[in-house]
């Protein structure tokens, strides 16, 4: 039942080249960046699906709220309010008119900006005094694979800029529906609360994908224990290939939530951090699981190998007993082969009859020999 399953879901595991060339895909136009000033801003990544850009704004109280969702962005919103936070969401890195209007409108540094339109970047922080800029990796699971964005944050004193590239999918929906419905504390609270609940959201994505990916290992180590095959080599491959993408993404995230929580910055208040160390257990928490399966994706792979010359081996034994017990054969066939004219039993009535009976004999003789020694 577990083959027939495996069978079934194979032809949706991405292959090693197919895993290879998706990653290839993302973070092409690297190269491109040679030689170019600081602060060119260059996008690299990939497009989304509808490759257009779009900008969502929120503007929230305790007592107050309001939306906007467009495609054009010709004014900037401002963010000088005495009350409310105001958290403005950008989705398509690849319009770099918009990214540029909005580093123009906020006073971004132009080196945060570069960063925004490179979709390369590993998790970091930086704080430039009025603001700090943070990069998330946000990692969906999807069809036995997972998907990455790359999520840059802005937060400001009462304000928060976060810039997406446009994939499928929105992470930040609870966030949303949260703030429509004043559920929480969210709207009683800052902009660094803010900051917390978008990082928190996309940390809890990091749990969805270690279930999803725990289940494939599973199905992959309950059918290697019947038997190697190729399709789960290339899976284990693939997977492994996966593993070490998810840690390069994680690993430094716990850097930046530990900042966070040290509270290095004024933009961070007292109350925040506790919810900031919440975050930082978490990224403990996926980075234990991430290695704990890499561990296990190793042990299979060595397993698998094992397995394979282990089954050589077995080859190599039956052809080896199968040659011994013919040798002797072998050597009686030959003597009595030879061309030469006086050989006494040549001429003997029963010579032929007798012969076979040695070779039986000596063939069955082996054989209960070989099984007495368990070699057979």
């Amino acid at each position: 039942m577990a083959r027939n399953n495996l069978t079934k879901i194979s032809s949706e595991w991405p292959t090693f080249w197919e895993f290879e060339m998706k990653r290839r895909k993302h973070y092409s136009g690297q190269s491109s960046k040679a030689g170019l000033p600081p602060g060119t801003l260059l996008h690299i990544g990939a497009l989304p699906p509808n490759a257009t850009a779009t900008i969502s704004t929120m503007i929230y109280s305790m007592d107050e709220f309001s939306e906007e969702s467009s495609e054009q962005h010709d004014q900037c919103v401002s963010i000088n309010r005495t009350e409310g936070i105001t958290w403005i969401n950008i989705e398509g890195l690849h319009n770099i008119d918009l990214i540029k209007r909005f580093g123009d409108c906020y006073g971004l540094h132009p080196l945060v900006l570069e960063d925004i339109v490179d979709a390369t970047q590993r998790p970091k922080l930086e704080d430039y005094g009025e603001y700090i800029f943070l990069v998330v990796k946000m990692i969906r699971w999807k069809a036995h694979s997972f998907e990455t964005e790359q999520v840059s944050l802005i937060l400001g004193s009462n304000y928060v800029l976060s810039f997406q590239e446009g994939l499928d999918g929105d992470t930040f929906s609870g966030v949303r529906e949260r703030i429509r419905n004043g559920r929480g504390k969210i709207r009683s609270m800052g902009s660094d609360y803010l900051a917390y609940a978008l990082i928190d959201s996309i940390v809890d994505g990091y749990f969805t994908v270690l279930e999803g990916m725990g289940e494939d290992i599973e199905d992959i180590e309950e059918e290697l224990s019947k038997g190697p095959l190729q399709i789960i080599l290339k899976r284990i491959i693939a997977l492994k290939r996966e593993i070490i993408f998810m840690r390069k993404s994680i690993w430094p995230l716990r850097e930046v939530t530990g900042a966070l929580e040290r509270g290095e910055s004024h933009l961070i208040s007292a109350t925040t951090r506790i919810y900031f160390r919440d975050i930082y257990d978490h990224t403990i928490q996926v980075i234990d699981g991430v290695e704990t399966y890499r561990d296990l994706l190793s042990g299979m792979l060595d397993l698998y190998l094992s397995s394979i010359s282990n089954r050589t081996n077995e080859v190599m034994k039956f052809l080896t007993v199968i040659g011994t017990i013919f040798m002797p054969l072998t050597f009686l066939v030959g003597v009595y082969g030879m061309n030469f004219k006086h050989m006494p039993e040549l001429e003997w009535h029963y010579g032929y009859y007798v012969l076979w009976l040695i070779m039986i004999a000596l063939s069955l003789l082996m054989v209960w020999y070989f099984k007495r020694k368990r070699w057979l």
